[in-house]
């Protein structure tokens, strides 16, 4: 990569973010081991999930501002390629 990532700004935001995930994902291994009631566990793993979207969407927002705007600045082949991956990541979070 030549350049810094559109979320270079905000790394440390996300990086503290997915240390919160992974300390609830930690929490619902526990939930299991220690034979917790199914919709306490589901209610965590929904938290959990809402938790990835957001970083997700955070993500898809900071590469439309950054990486694709600067290819569509530029225009050509690149400019097609990074419009065509923005939607083909957008597609697999809207499937997920």
């Amino acid at each position: 990569m030549d350049h810094a990532p559109g979320y270079a700004s905000r790394k440390d935001d996300y990086l503290k973010r997915m240390k919160r995930i992974e300390g609830q994902v930690r929490g619902i291994e526990r939930m299991i081991e220690n034979d917790t009631y199914c919709i306490d566990i589901l209610t965590q793993v929904s938290a959990a999930t809402k938790a990835l979207q957001a970083v997700a969407l955070g993500l898809v927002d900071e590469h439309m501002a950054h990486c694709v705007l600067d290819a569509a600045r530029a225009g050509g082949p690149e400019a097609e390629h990074k419009l065509k991956e923005a939607s083909a990541a957008i597609a697999r979070l809207v499937r997920s």
